[in-house]
């Protein structure tokens, strides 16, 4: 039994050294704060990493027996679906993970790896293709030239969800939309009518240089980022709500 117990916490360890460096991959690169909770992977997240790394070491308990004619074989299977269950997981993320904040007419659009239109990737420059390891960027999608094409994009975004902020093709360096930033900045003394001021004061006392703020879409929770009117320069993004929060 003691060596059971060796060869769990062996294990464990091993698995926790592992779950450590997926964290920083997944907290740090992917899914930087606060966009973790505004996609909502947080929750989602840890389960997985705790299924996973809890996986292997009780597995490894139920099947170690010292001498065993089985037990490399059995041990290299166990490792394979943890490594297995790990990689889909990872797969997951990856595919969930926030690749671009695009600001396009008023506001600023979260725009997950899954949610990118994929047609007329040749269209796409250079420095807006997605690695992997990139993080989230800034970008503008501003309207095409063309007026039919303009069209189609309308209907598209009202049928299938691909508006511009989807459109790798169409996105343009942030400060190319510093105009409109500056025309649809909202004052942040707006940020109280949906929020509890004491928590506004909180946030805007960590950003001295935010004087306006942009609402932010995503997926599981708005939010607000803040910018400088007169640079038309992104500050941070905040955990505010940017309109009346309307679920029960």
């Amino acid at each position: 039994m003691l060596d059971r117990f060796k060869a769990f916490a062996v294990h464990f360890a091993l698995s926790v050294v592992v779950a450590l460096l997926v964290v920083a991959l997944v907290f740090l690169a992917w899914y930087p704060a606060p966009l973790a909770d505004a996609t909502g992977v947080t929750r989602i997240f840890v389960l997985l990493l705790l299924v996973d790394v809890m996986l292997g070491p009780v597995l490894t308990f139920a099947v170690y027996k010292r001498g065993k004619k089985s037990l490399k074989l059995d041990l290299t299977v166990i490792v394979f679906i943890q490594l297995a269950a790990l990689g889909y997981g990872l797969f997951t993320l990856a595919e969930g993970r926030p690749a671009w904040l695009v600001y396009s007419a008023d506001r600023f659009d979260l725009v997950r790896v899954i949610d990118q239109d994929t047609r007329d990737s040749e269209k796409v420059k250079p420095q807006y293709q997605n690695s992997i390891f990139s993080p989230p960027r800034w970008v503008a999608a501003l309207p095409s030239e063309d007026a039919q094409e303009n069209s189609t994009i309308t209907l598209e975004a009202v049928y299938a969800g691909l508006d511009y902020a989807q459109r790798p093709y169409l996105y343009r360096p942030l400060a190319d939309a510093a105009d409109a930033i500056r025309k649809h900045a909202q004052p942040l003394e707006n940020l109280d009518q949906f929020n509890p001021p004491d928590a506004v004061k909180k946030q805007l006392r960590q950003w001295p240089k935010a004087n306006a703020w942009l609402p932010l879409m995503a997926k599981a929770q708005p939010m607000a980022v803040l910018i400088n009117r007169e640079s038309a320069e992104v500050v941070a993004i905040v955990n505010l709500l940017p309109w009346q929060d309307e679920s029960p």
